[in-house]
Protein backbone atom coordinates (compact mmCIF):
# COMPACT_ATOMS: atom_id res chain seq x y z
CA UNK A 1 0.00 0.00 0.00
CA UNK A 2 2.83 2.39 0.89
CA UNK A 3 4.20 2.11 -2.68
CA UNK A 4 1.35 4.26 -4.03
CA UNK A 5 1.60 7.01 -1.39
CA UNK A 6 3.41 10.32 -1.99
CA UNK A 7 6.78 10.62 -0.26
CA UNK A 8 5.58 13.10 2.47
CA UNK A 9 2.77 10.76 3.52
CA UNK A 10 5.00 7.71 3.34
CA UNK A 11 7.38 9.43 5.77
CA UNK A 12 4.59 9.47 8.38
CA UNK A 13 4.25 5.68 8.33
CA UNK A 14 6.11 3.41 10.78
CA UNK A 15 9.62 2.55 9.60
CA UNK A 16 8.76 -1.03 8.70
CA UNK A 17 6.21 0.26 6.18
CA UNK A 18 8.45 3.02 4.79
CA UNK A 19 11.36 0.79 3.96
CA UNK A 20 10.87 -1.84 1.29
CA UNK A 21 13.49 -4.39 0.31
CA UNK A 22 15.13 -4.13 -3.10
CA UNK A 23 13.34 -6.20 -5.72
CA UNK A 24 15.05 -8.34 -8.34
CA UNK A 25 12.86 -9.82 -11.06
CA UNK A 26 13.80 -13.37 -12.05
CA UNK A 27 13.15 -14.79 -15.51
CA UNK A 28 13.68 -18.50 -16.13
CA UNK A 29 14.85 -19.28 -19.68
CA UNK A 30 14.77 -23.06 -20.10
CA UNK A 31 14.80 -25.35 -23.10
CA UNK A 32 16.12 -25.60 -26.62
CA UNK A 33 16.07 -22.40 -28.68
CA UNK A 34 14.12 -22.20 -31.90
CA UNK A 35 10.86 -21.31 -33.55
CA UNK A 36 8.11 -22.77 -31.39
CA UNK A 37 4.58 -23.93 -32.09
CA UNK A 38 1.60 -24.70 -29.86
CA UNK A 39 2.88 -28.26 -29.51
CA UNK A 40 6.56 -27.44 -29.20
CA UNK A 41 7.29 -25.17 -26.23
CA UNK A 42 10.76 -23.71 -26.11
CA UNK A 43 12.64 -20.45 -26.32
CA UNK A 44 12.10 -17.90 -29.05
CA UNK A 45 11.75 -14.13 -29.11
CA UNK A 46 7.99 -14.64 -29.36
CA UNK A 47 7.80 -16.87 -26.31
CA UNK A 48 10.02 -14.76 -24.03
CA UNK A 49 9.30 -11.18 -25.10
CA UNK A 50 6.37 -10.80 -22.70
CA UNK A 51 8.29 -12.22 -19.73
CA UNK A 52 11.27 -9.98 -20.40
CA UNK A 53 9.08 -6.90 -20.74
CA UNK A 54 7.38 -7.64 -17.42
CA UNK A 55 10.72 -8.28 -15.72
CA UNK A 56 12.22 -4.94 -16.77
CA UNK A 57 9.09 -2.90 -16.06
CA UNK A 58 8.19 -4.45 -12.71
CA UNK A 59 7.56 -1.85 -10.05
CA UNK A 60 10.47 -1.18 -7.74
CA UNK A 61 12.87 -3.49 -9.58
CA UNK A 62 16.60 -2.77 -9.16
CA UNK A 63 17.99 -5.60 -11.31
CA UNK A 64 16.96 -8.48 -13.56
CA UNK A 65 18.21 -12.03 -13.06
CA UNK A 66 18.12 -14.55 -15.93
CA UNK A 67 18.17 -18.20 -14.85
CA UNK A 68 19.39 -20.03 -17.94
CA UNK A 69 19.22 -23.73 -18.69
CA UNK A 70 19.58 -24.21 -22.45
CA UNK A 71 21.68 -26.37 -24.79
CA UNK A 72 21.26 -23.82 -27.58
CA UNK A 73 19.47 -24.04 -30.90
CA UNK A 74 18.58 -21.41 -33.50
CA UNK A 75 21.29 -18.75 -33.91
CA UNK A 76 18.72 -16.20 -35.10
CA UNK A 77 16.38 -16.70 -32.13
CA UNK A 78 19.33 -16.66 -29.72
CA UNK A 79 20.55 -13.39 -31.20
CA UNK A 80 17.09 -11.82 -31.15
CA UNK A 81 16.64 -12.69 -27.47
CA UNK A 82 20.13 -11.36 -26.68
CA UNK A 83 19.38 -8.07 -28.43
CA UNK A 84 16.00 -7.66 -26.72
CA UNK A 85 17.60 -8.11 -23.28
CA UNK A 86 20.29 -5.54 -24.07
CA UNK A 87 17.72 -3.08 -25.44
CA UNK A 88 15.56 -3.35 -22.33
CA UNK A 89 18.57 -3.08 -20.02
CA UNK A 90 19.66 0.14 -21.74
CA UNK A 91 16.14 1.55 -21.86
CA UNK A 92 15.43 0.89 -18.16
CA UNK A 93 19.02 1.41 -17.00
CA UNK A 94 19.00 -1.85 -15.03
CA UNK A 95 21.85 -4.32 -14.41
CA UNK A 96 21.34 -7.87 -15.68
CA UNK A 97 22.73 -11.03 -14.10
CA UNK A 98 22.74 -14.45 -15.77
CA UNK A 99 22.74 -17.62 -13.67
CA UNK A 100 23.65 -20.88 -15.39
CA UNK A 101 22.01 -24.06 -14.11
CA UNK A 102 22.79 -27.33 -15.95
CA UNK A 103 23.95 -25.77 -19.19
CA UNK A 104 24.33 -22.51 -21.10
CA UNK A 105 25.80 -23.74 -24.35
CA UNK A 106 25.89 -22.36 -27.88
CA UNK A 107 22.80 -20.12 -28.19
CA UNK A 108 22.25 -20.51 -24.45
CA UNK A 109 25.64 -18.91 -23.85
CA UNK A 110 24.86 -16.20 -26.41
CA UNK A 111 21.82 -15.27 -24.31
CA UNK A 112 23.90 -15.38 -21.12
CA UNK A 113 26.28 -12.87 -22.70
CA UNK A 114 23.45 -10.33 -22.66
CA UNK A 115 24.02 -10.09 -18.89
CA UNK A 116 26.48 -7.74 -17.22
CA UNK A 117 27.68 -10.65 -15.09
CA UNK A 118 27.46 -14.42 -15.60
CA UNK A 119 27.35 -16.70 -12.56
CA UNK A 120 27.48 -20.48 -12.93
CA UNK A 121 27.41 -23.52 -10.70
CA UNK A 122 30.83 -25.22 -10.48
CA UNK A 123 29.31 -28.23 -12.31
CA UNK A 124 27.44 -26.27 -14.99
CA UNK A 125 28.30 -26.85 -18.65
CA UNK A 126 29.32 -23.63 -20.41
CA UNK A 127 30.54 -22.74 -23.88
CA UNK A 128 30.02 -24.52 -27.21
CA UNK A 129 30.76 -21.27 -29.04
CA UNK A 130 30.34 -22.62 -32.54
CA UNK A 131 27.86 -23.49 -35.27
CA UNK A 132 26.54 -26.94 -36.13
CA UNK A 133 24.21 -28.29 -38.81
CA UNK A 134 23.09 -31.90 -38.61
CA UNK A 135 20.79 -34.19 -40.56
CA UNK A 136 20.40 -37.60 -42.19
CA UNK A 137 20.96 -38.96 -45.67
CA UNK A 138 18.25 -41.29 -47.01
CA UNK A 139 19.35 -41.60 -50.64
CA UNK A 140 20.63 -45.17 -50.26
CA UNK A 141 17.54 -46.20 -48.33
CA UNK A 142 15.04 -45.05 -50.96
CA UNK A 143 17.19 -46.63 -53.67
CA UNK A 144 17.11 -49.94 -51.79
CA UNK A 145 13.34 -49.94 -51.45
CA UNK A 146 12.78 -48.82 -55.05
CA UNK A 147 11.60 -45.24 -54.49
CA UNK A 148 12.42 -42.63 -57.12
CA UNK A 149 13.04 -39.08 -55.87
CA UNK A 150 11.60 -36.33 -58.12
CA UNK A 151 12.53 -32.70 -57.44
CA UNK A 152 11.89 -29.79 -59.83
CA UNK A 153 13.25 -26.35 -58.92
CA UNK A 154 13.81 -22.87 -60.28
CA UNK A 155 17.23 -21.97 -58.93
CA UNK A 156 20.14 -24.39 -58.82
CA UNK A 157 20.55 -24.15 -55.04
CA UNK A 158 16.87 -24.50 -54.17
CA UNK A 159 17.16 -28.21 -53.30
CA UNK A 160 20.42 -27.75 -51.41
CA UNK A 161 21.27 -30.66 -49.08
CA UNK A 162 18.14 -32.61 -49.96
CA UNK A 163 18.39 -35.62 -47.59
CA UNK A 164 16.93 -37.95 -50.25
CA UNK A 165 19.67 -37.22 -52.78
CA UNK A 166 23.45 -37.87 -52.62
CA UNK A 167 25.37 -35.10 -50.89
CA UNK A 168 26.78 -32.52 -53.31
CA UNK A 169 30.24 -31.13 -52.38
CA UNK A 170 29.17 -27.73 -53.72
CA UNK A 171 26.23 -27.70 -51.30
CA UNK A 172 28.55 -28.58 -48.40
CA UNK A 173 30.94 -25.77 -49.37
CA UNK A 174 28.04 -23.31 -49.49
CA UNK A 175 26.83 -24.46 -46.06
CA UNK A 176 30.33 -24.01 -44.64
CA UNK A 177 30.35 -20.40 -45.85
CA UNK A 178 27.01 -19.78 -44.16
CA UNK A 179 28.27 -21.35 -40.94
CA UNK A 180 31.44 -19.24 -41.05
CA UNK A 181 29.37 -16.06 -41.34
CA UNK A 182 27.17 -17.03 -38.37
CA UNK A 183 30.26 -18.01 -36.39
CA UNK A 184 31.77 -14.59 -36.99
CA UNK A 185 28.67 -12.91 -35.57
CA UNK A 186 28.82 -15.23 -32.55
CA UNK A 187 32.51 -14.74 -31.79
CA UNK A 188 32.30 -10.96 -32.26
CA UNK A 189 29.36 -10.82 -29.87
CA UNK A 190 31.17 -12.84 -27.19
CA UNK A 191 34.35 -10.78 -27.60
CA UNK A 192 32.38 -7.54 -27.27
CA UNK A 193 30.40 -8.64 -24.22
CA UNK A 194 33.36 -10.39 -22.55
CA UNK A 195 36.21 -7.90 -23.11
CA UNK A 196 38.34 -9.48 -20.38
CA UNK A 197 38.69 -12.80 -22.20
CA UNK A 198 42.38 -13.67 -22.51
CA UNK A 199 43.82 -12.76 -25.88
CA UNK A 200 46.41 -15.55 -25.68
CA UNK A 201 46.12 -19.15 -24.64
CA UNK A 202 43.30 -21.58 -25.31
CA UNK A 203 41.05 -20.92 -28.29
CA UNK A 204 37.57 -20.51 -26.82
CA UNK A 205 35.76 -20.46 -30.18
CA UNK A 206 36.16 -24.10 -31.25
CA UNK A 207 32.75 -25.30 -30.00
CA UNK A 208 34.34 -26.87 -26.91
CA UNK A 209 32.57 -26.92 -23.55
CA UNK A 210 33.82 -26.47 -19.99
CA UNK A 211 32.52 -26.84 -16.44
CA UNK A 212 31.52 -23.72 -14.57
CA UNK A 213 34.73 -23.86 -12.56
CA UNK A 214 36.87 -24.16 -15.70
CA UNK A 215 34.85 -21.40 -17.37
CA UNK A 216 35.62 -19.08 -14.45
CA UNK A 217 39.36 -19.58 -14.96
CA UNK A 218 38.93 -18.87 -18.68
CA UNK A 219 36.85 -15.71 -18.16
CA UNK A 220 33.69 -17.11 -19.71
CA UNK A 221 31.85 -16.55 -16.41
CA UNK A 222 32.44 -14.03 -13.63
CA UNK A 223 31.66 -16.04 -10.51
CA UNK A 224 30.35 -19.31 -9.13
CA UNK A 225 27.08 -19.46 -7.24
CA UNK A 226 23.29 -19.40 -7.53
CA UNK A 227 20.66 -16.71 -7.88
CA UNK A 228 19.52 -16.60 -4.23
CA UNK A 229 22.98 -16.53 -2.70
CA UNK A 230 24.41 -14.05 -5.19
CA UNK A 231 21.49 -11.61 -5.04
CA UNK A 232 21.42 -11.71 -1.22
CA UNK A 233 25.12 -10.96 -1.18
CA UNK A 234 24.63 -8.06 -3.60
CA UNK A 235 21.36 -6.54 -2.34
CA UNK A 236 21.01 -7.80 1.23
CA UNK A 237 19.31 -10.71 2.96
CA UNK A 238 15.87 -9.14 2.51
CA UNK A 239 16.08 -8.86 -1.26
CA UNK A 240 12.75 -9.65 -2.89
CA UNK A 241 13.30 -12.20 -5.68
CA UNK A 242 10.17 -11.87 -7.80
CA UNK A 243 9.64 -14.68 -10.29
CA UNK A 244 8.20 -13.85 -13.71
CA UNK A 245 6.05 -16.47 -15.43
CA UNK A 246 8.00 -19.24 -17.17
CA UNK A 247 8.34 -18.57 -20.90
CA UNK A 248 7.19 -22.12 -21.67
CA UNK A 249 3.77 -21.40 -20.25
CA UNK A 250 1.69 -23.02 -17.57
CA UNK A 251 1.27 -26.73 -16.98
CA UNK A 252 -2.37 -26.40 -18.02
CA UNK A 253 -1.39 -24.84 -21.34
CA UNK A 254 1.05 -27.66 -22.03
CA UNK A 255 -1.58 -30.26 -21.17
CA UNK A 256 -4.10 -28.61 -23.48
CA UNK A 257 -1.59 -28.72 -26.32
CA UNK A 258 -1.51 -32.50 -25.96
CA UNK A 259 -5.21 -32.79 -26.81
CA UNK A 260 -4.91 -32.04 -30.52
CA UNK A 261 -7.73 -33.90 -32.36
CA UNK A 262 -6.68 -37.10 -34.08
CA UNK A 263 -3.55 -37.52 -32.01
CA UNK A 264 -1.43 -35.57 -34.53
CA UNK A 265 -0.21 -33.26 -31.78
CA UNK A 266 0.96 -36.19 -29.70
CA UNK A 267 2.97 -37.64 -32.58
CA UNK A 268 4.58 -34.32 -33.48
CA UNK A 269 5.28 -33.59 -29.83
CA UNK A 270 6.96 -36.99 -29.48
CA UNK A 271 9.23 -36.26 -32.44
CA UNK A 272 10.05 -32.83 -31.05
CA UNK A 273 10.83 -34.36 -27.67
CA UNK A 274 13.23 -36.86 -29.27
CA UNK A 275 14.98 -34.07 -31.17
CA UNK A 276 15.30 -31.90 -28.07
CA UNK A 277 16.43 -34.87 -25.99
CA UNK A 278 19.26 -35.46 -28.49
CA UNK A 279 20.35 -31.84 -28.14
CA UNK A 280 20.57 -32.13 -24.35
CA UNK A 281 22.38 -35.47 -24.63
CA UNK A 282 25.27 -33.78 -26.43
CA UNK A 283 26.16 -32.25 -23.07
CA UNK A 284 25.70 -35.42 -21.02
CA UNK A 285 22.33 -34.27 -19.64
Amino acid sequence: MSHSLPAPLRALLPRRFRERPPRVSVVRLSGAIGAVSPIRPGLSIGSVAGSLERAFTMRGVVAVALVINSPGGSPAQSHLIHRRIRALAAEKNLPVYAFVEDVAASGGYMIACAADEIIADPTSVVGSIGVVSAGFGFDRLIERIGVERRVHTQGEAKAMLDPFRPEDPADVARLKRIQADVQEVFTNLVSERRPKLPKDGENLFTGAIWTGRQALDLGLVDALGDVRTAMRARYGDKVDLKMVADAKGSLLARLLRRTTPGGIGLAEEALSAIEERATWARFGL
